[in-house]
């Protein structure tokens, strides 16, 4: 149930206590007032009818009655016993104090009507519920409506903190405007969290982006000297090395590109099938391609797409597979060549990694140099600028099955002139600039 129906249904069950409680407490006081006033009343004609009774012999006049045939039976055995007292009966629907006392051997009675009493309690307990009828149709309403704001502010700061989770550090509630209650401090920390949240990956944006662009001058002198090394298998390691350091380097400025929200995509109407084709041949890989349908096998087959970037993808994702998984390595293209899938047979990815997504300098892997986790990163930051979703599973028979959801057809537009990109397996496919 929503927090607003949870306060509406507080509301409503606190007004009907409160008017129960009300109704209970006014009736109880109203018959117990007219009860004691009837049984004064009965009592002081009593007296004087006792009296004149005592005088006269008689009783007429006096409002009493002598051994009244409607006289309850206990309070003529009270009186029996010599003894006075009262009683409030509703024999036959016509409620009556009777108030008795013993008269020589008689019984000297007096009966105070009390149906139109009853009748005026009856008419209290019926505008006692009408009364809480229409509060109820007035309060609740309004109860609704304030709850309804209340939630909706909330449903606001979770939106925004889901938004700021998601990866928009420019999300803000900006709750100024709203009374300085509970939920403006909440929504006040939340945008203070996310202030220093931002600033804070800022920071550290900025240092992988300096630190990548420092280390890449005396970077390009290393790989000049390691290719004037003599042949040889420690000039061949050292080469490798570089090569890998490179890689890393420029891996690690798309990052910051990717962080910075710098990539812009070059979109435009591309055949998958054979786009598809291609990219697993530039990545000189072994990989079992499937086509579903005519269309993907023909080439016809178009969505809204930069070749160039979806290349960086499937490159990162056919390399992931054969350096993390075991063959064959499939990559699979529907007949709408929206959805394009990789699958291996190996371990799977790790359950962290599904959980949280694709870290950071965290492969899964126990063996070092066998990656540096940024691949996987890299292709899903360079699905989003694309506008495609990437997404990572296990395969109920085991390997990881990475599905790569591309955005439609858009304006007829034909494929741009697709740039081959250096792929090589040992370090990585190179960076896409925009």
């Amino acid at each position: 149930m929503a927090l607003r129906w949870r306060i509406a249904a507080l509301v409503a069950v606190a007004i009907c206590a409160v008017a129960a409680a009300v109704g209970v407490l006014v009736h109880h006081a109203s018959r117990d007032r007219e009860l004691s006033q009837a049984r004064d009343s009965a009592r002081t004609t009593l007296d004087r009818a006792a009296v004149t009774y005592a005088r006269t012999g008689a009783v007429q006049g006096t409002g009493a009655a002598l051994d009244a045939p409607g006289l309850p039976g206990d309070l003529r055995g009270l009186v029996a016993k010599g003894r006075q007292g009262t009683e409030f009966t509703t024999a036959e629907e016509r409620p009556a104090m009777w108030a008795a006392r013993p008269a020589g051997g008689r019984v000297l009675s007096v009966r105070v009507d009390m149906s139109t009493t009853m009748r005026d309690i009856r008419a209290l307990d019926t505008s006692i519920a009408w009364a809480s009828v229409i509060t109820t149709a007035v309060v609740l309403p309004l109860s609704v409506l304030t709850a309804g704001r209340m939630s909706r502010r909330l449903r606001t700061a979770a939106g925004t903190a889901r938004r700021i989770a998601a990866g928009d550090l420019d999300a803000r509630i900006r709750a100024a405007t709203h009374p300085r209650d509970e939920i403006a401090e909440i929504s006040a920390a939340v945008d203070t969290m996310a202030a220093a949240l931002q600033e804070r990956l800022r920071g550290e944006q900025r240092f992988t982006a300096d630190v990548a662009h420092e280390l890449r001058t005396p970077l390009m002198g290393l790989v000049t000297a390691a290719e004037l090394l003599p042949e040889g298998e420690a000039a061949g390691y050292v080469r490798d090395r570089v090569r890998v350091l490179a890689a890393l380097v420029e891996e690690l400025l798309e990052i910051s590109r990717l962080d910075a929200g710098a990539e812009q995509a070059d979109l435009s109407r591309c055949p998958v099938g054979a786009l598809v084709e291609e990219i697993v041949a530039r990545a000189g890989l072994s990989v079992h391609l499937l086509t579903e349908g005519p269309s993907a096998a023909g080439g016809e087959a178009k969505v809204w797409t930069d070749a160039r970037r979806l290349e960086r993808i499937l490159t990162n994702l056919i390399v992931n597979a054969h350096r993390h998984g075991r063959p064959p390595v499939t990559v699979t293209v529907t007949a709408d060549g929206r959805t394009v899938t990789v699958e291996d047979r190996g371990p799977g990815y790790p359950d962290t990694m599904l959980r949280d997504g694709p870290q950071r300098f965290r492969t899964g892997a126990r063996a070092r140099g066998t990656g540096h986790g940024l691949g996987l990163t890299i292709a899903l930051g360079q699905a989003e600028v694309i506008g495609a979703t990437l997404k990572f599973t296990n395969a109920p028979a085991g390997g990881a099955v990475a599905v790569l959801h591309l955005p439609g057809p858009g304006p007829d537009t034909a494929c741009g002139p697709e740039t081959e990109t250096d792929t090589q397996p040992a370090g990585g496919p190179g960076p896409i600039h925009s």
